[in-house]
């Protein structure tokens, strides 16, 4: 498989940590990226954003039309949804980001992964499976994939990292109930999860952006005071 294409938002002073944020479905990097001066935080945060492109391929659904995709969708039924082979696919090549920033001298602990919706699915299965604890995991307007195997594919590395739930109470795309339902998944097998609702739809409003800014403030231990 090809090395993911990003979207690279430096840091503006010396690189200290890493978030890496995955879109939707059809999106791509540049989607969220103007989400980071939007977040306002310190210039002395060392923060560097990586908005990777997903792969191109046919959709089942949208009547086999390519498009960035982190994995096939043959069913409108949640239980069947996400494509596992696509989903491991796509976490290998995101877990090459990973290791690329460790390689760069970032601490796992100092790597925050996020996604929306598609990318959320895919943050989600890599959080419970990963070789290393990060310091974070957002997981925004989403749910899971093939959830009744978490208990044994899972391991314990980040069942104390925070993992931070976003979804809109008025989700026409992927419903509350999904995401409810994957943050109790997460809760019964120890997880530190948070679910934050918001009266908006398949989307990313102002308050939850300062939800956002506020739980990496914290994941990444920032210093407001200067």
């Amino acid at each position: 498989m090809p090395s993911l294409q990003y979207v690279d938002v430096p840091s503006t002073q010396a690189h200290t940590a890493t978030v890496i944020w995955l879109h939707g479905l059809g999106d791509s990097g540049n989607g969220f990226a103007p989400i980071v001066p939007e977040l306002k935080l310190p210039e002395d945060s060392g923060i560097r954003f990586i908005f990777p492109h997903a792969p191109e391929r046919p959709v089942t659904i949208n009547n086999g039309m390519r498009m960035r995709a982190w994995y096939d969708i043959t069913t409108m039924d949640f239980n069947h949804r996400a494509d596992r082979t696509g989903v491991e696919e796509s976490a290998t090549q995101v877990a090459e980001l990973i290791e690329g920033e460790i390689a760069a001298g970032i601490s796992p602990n100092r790597i925050v992964l996020a996604g929306f919706s598609q990318g959320g699915v895919i943050a989600l299965h890599m959080a419970a499976r990963s070789p290393h604890t990060l310091a974070g995991v957002m997981a925004l307007s989403t749910y899971m994939c093939e959830p009744q195997k978490l208990s044994s594919e899972m391991n314990s590395n980040n069942i104390s990292t925070p993992i931070f739930m976003g979804h809109g109470s008025l989700d026409e795309v992927v419903p509350l109930a999904l995401g409810k339902s994957a943050c109790e998944t997460l809760k019964q097998q120890g997880f530190k999860v948070n679910l934050n609702t918001y009266a908006m739809q398949h989307s990313v409003c102002f308050e939850e952006l300062q939800d956002i800014r506020a739980y990496l403030v914290e994941a990444l231990n920032i210093n407001e005071s200067a």
